[in-house]
């Protein structure tokens, strides 16, 4: 694997070009270019706030902010998914005729992604100033903000790691990216993103006896571990109401669990490295596709 790293960053220069040639195919011929990667979680935010907040009762201040503070990270996520999937299929016929690290179509599709979530990033913080200029009160930058480079670090290596696995299973079978699709609209539901991790673990159907399995068991997902963290090194904790045998109480607010994050960040590094090896292993018998 040292000698595929080596060579890998021996094309340094072919990764970039191929992400910058990414990201000016996305948008060529569009007047609106990067702002409709932003344009696209706003309004689904905004209808998800609808929804949530003014017809369900989601009683949380600012919940559209809780909302694209999970929502943007999980795009990033499921769009390069998606993207570097059909990688290799779609540059078959380019690696039968000449030499390059294969790994370079997946991993670039990945930091074109990267990229976008990057800017989007720094579009939601210039929201959540827009909300603190027009709503003057305590700031919404919480000093643990300086944890977010590495929880970016963190869901970067599990993409590339997740990448690198489904772009070299899609080459031969082509299901999987029809398998990814399905998963990655479950895991929506299955991660903290329109709802709370206190209201997974205040469900009124888990006995209490039960609470902190399920609680544990749920936060094994590494996708829901990282968009809790994503909330609350970014925004401020928020009184969950929830409403249990006919009464109202608060969930309260529960603390990031180092035990959690520790076994979080070891699946996602994991990944990366897992994934690498088995694309190494796979990636010579992409030209025998037919």
């Amino acid at each position: 694997m040292r000698g595929e790293l080596k060579e890998l960053w021996k094309y340094r220069e072919l990764l970039l070009t191929f992400v910058v040639r990414e990201l000016r195919i996305r948008y060529k011929n569009s007047a609106l270019g990067f702002f409709w990667s932003i344009l696209n979680p706003l309004v689904t935010v905004l209808v998800m706030t609808l929804v949530f907040k003014y017809v369900m009762g989601q009683q949380v201040p600012n919940y559209s902010a809780y909302v694209l503070a999970a929502y943007l990270p999980y795009m990033f996520f499921q769009l390069s998914l998606m993207d570097s999937s059909q990688s290799i299929l779609q540059q078959i016929s380019l690696l039968k005729k000449i030499y390059f690290p294969r790994e370079i179509l997946p991993i670039g599709s990945v930091l074109a992604n990267f990229t976008h979530f990057i800017l989007a990033m720094s579009v939601f913080f210039a929201y959540l100033l827009f909300v603190w200029i027009m709503n003057p009160g305590e700031s919404p930058f919480r000093a643990t903000v300086v944890w977010l480079p590495m929880l970016m670090l963190m869901q970067l290596a599990l993409t590339l790691g997740l990448a690198l696995i489904i772009s070299a299973l899609n080459t031969f079978y082509e299901d999987v990216k029809y398998i990814v699709s399905v998963g990655l609209y479950l895991l929506f539901f299955l991660s903290p993103i329109v709802y709370f991790v206190e209201q997974v673990y205040n469900a009124p159907g888990i006995p209490d006896e039960h609470r902190g399995t399920v609680y544990f068991i749920y936060n094994l997902n590494p996708i829901a571990m990282l968009m809790t963290a994503y909330r609350k090194v970014m925004l401020d904790p928020q009184p969950i109401v929830m409403t249990r045998d006919g009464k109202t109480h608060d969930a309260g607010v529960l603390p990031l669990d180092p035990v959690l994050m520790t076994i979080c960040a070891v699946t996602c590094f994991g990944t990366l490295i897992f994934g690498y090896y088995l694309f190494n292993k796979k990636k010579w018998q992409f030209v025998e596709r037919p």
